[in-house]
């Protein structure tokens, strides 16, 4: 069934999962801060451009946000232009940013107040996952509201499923950072370890990624990493947003994050040393300063 879509937010995840969306014949409308970002995807997809987040939301079956962090969310959403102004009842609200569970909640919480449907659904899979359609995508929300969606969420997704309450996909992508932020870590260890004892790391990787060691940093970025090139990905200073909020929740929770914490000091090295748009890989270079 084709239905009115809205994508607001066209940055380097959500330019391709708008896109995906309108590939699987959807009406989709967009709204991007930058308007020739939204130019250029209407020469590229099917769809329209809309003026303001509001005017995207008119009459729209679907909302979509994929924006920086709370305080963009913030602002399309309950902005003096925001969605909230104009989305239609029982219209449902999918927002894929990666943010706070406090913000989820608020959002999920006024959106039910006004007739309509909000989960919070960010993803994993980075650039690659985005512009490939295989994103992971972990939901919190209703499971009625999770079930009208989920057929719009898949155009994008290899995986998606809804995990809890109202902020619990958010909750999920803090456990994801956590356990990426530690494996990269232990990958540049094992990299750095690895050449500095004169082996071939390529061919030492190719062999052990078959056993216990695999991990999908581990099959993505080895080569890069041994290269010396960062520029495939999720940058740096969008991943200690991410630890931030993790770190965050954690002192709500009375979770201790050692290691954690730990790798996002080893991140702001890395951004001091002009590494801020660099892929999260990029841990490595900690090793090879000159």
């Amino acid at each position: 069934m084709t239905c009115k879509v809205s994508f607001i937010g066209l940055g380097v995840m959500g330019y391709p999962m708008a896109g995906y969306i309108s590939k699987a014949g959807h009406n989709v409308t967009v709204y991007n801060r930058t308007k020739s970002k939204a130019e250029k995807w209407i020469k590229e997809y099917k769809g329209k451009i809309a003026e303001t987040p509001q005017d995207a939301a008119k009459e729209a079956d679907f909302v979509f946000t994929c924006v920086g962090n709370d305080n963009d969310l913030k602002e399309v959403a309950i902005g003096k232009k925001g969605i909230f102004n104009t989305i239609k009842k029982n219209s449902v609200y999918i927002d894929n940013t990666t943010a706070s569970a406090k913000v989820a909640r608020e959002l999920y919480k006024s959106a039910k107040t006004n007739g309509f449907g909000f989960l919070d659904a960010p993803v994993s899979g980075g650039q690659a996952g985005a512009e490939n359609g295989t994103l992971t995508v972990m939901v919190g929300g209703d499971k009625e509201v999770f079930d009208k969606a989920k057929n719009i969420i898949d155009c994008y997704s290899k995986k998606v499923q809804l995990l809890g309450p109202s902020g619990s996909g958010q909750l999920a992508k803090m456990v994801n950072q956590i356990c990426i932020a530690g494996l990269v870590q232990g990958l540049s260890e094992a990299i750095n370890f690895g050449i500095n004892a004169g082996l071939e790391m390529k061919d030492v990787i190719e062999v052990i990624s078959k056993g216990a060691a695999q991990s999908w940093q581990m099959e993505n970025r080895y080569k890069t990493m041994i290269d010396d090139k960062f520029d495939f990905g999720f940058a740096v200073d969008w991943m200690r947003k991410d630890l931030k909020i993790a770190l965050d929740e954690a002192k709500k929770n009375n979770s201790p994050l050692p290691i954690t914490k730990i790798v996002d000091g080893y991140y702001e090295e890395i951004q001091k040393m002009g590494g801020n748009r660099w892929d999260t890989s990029s841990l490595i270079r900690r090793f090879r300063k000159k």
